[in-house]
């Protein structure tokens, strides 16, 4: 089981914004911003184009959804959509908050919350799931 697996079935902690049967959503540990939301499948996939067709329509949707509650929480000009890394072997979309192209560098130093801040960002986004 991977590490993002752990996290879906509540072995590792972290801060759930939003979850299905399919489908997991939970803040970023190293944010490029407030809100920076990942959403993973349940089922251990590493390559997104892997999904077949239905499950793949399905996260979309999923993300969309959460993608929505994130905007009504941290009103920006769109959500952006981000699938990349290597590094975790289990697919992933970034749903991140952004006004410009620019808060979407994942080079630039990451935001550093508080716990405290953390579990208010996750609340805002649960709240408008």
């Amino acid at each position: 089981m991977d590490i993002f697996s752990k996290i879906a079935a509540g072995e590792i902690p972290s801060y759930k914004c939003a979850e299905s049967d399919k489908f997991y959503a939970f803040l970023d540990i190293n944010p490029v911003a407030k809100g920076h939301t990942l959403v993973i499948p349940r089922r251990e996939v590493d390559y997104i184009f892997d999904m077949d067709d239905d499950e793949l329509a399905d996260y979309q949707v999923f993300a969309k959804r959460v993608a929505a509650a994130l905007k009504k929480a941290f009103p920006c000009r769109k959500v952006a959509q981000v699938v990349l890394g290597l590094e975790v072997p289990h697919a992933h979309i970034h749903l991140i908050p952004m006004n410009s192209e620019a808060d979407v560098d994942f080079r630039k130093e990451k935001l550093k919350l508080t716990e405290e801040e953390f579990q208010q960002i996750a609340e805002a986004i649960r709240k408008n799931f």
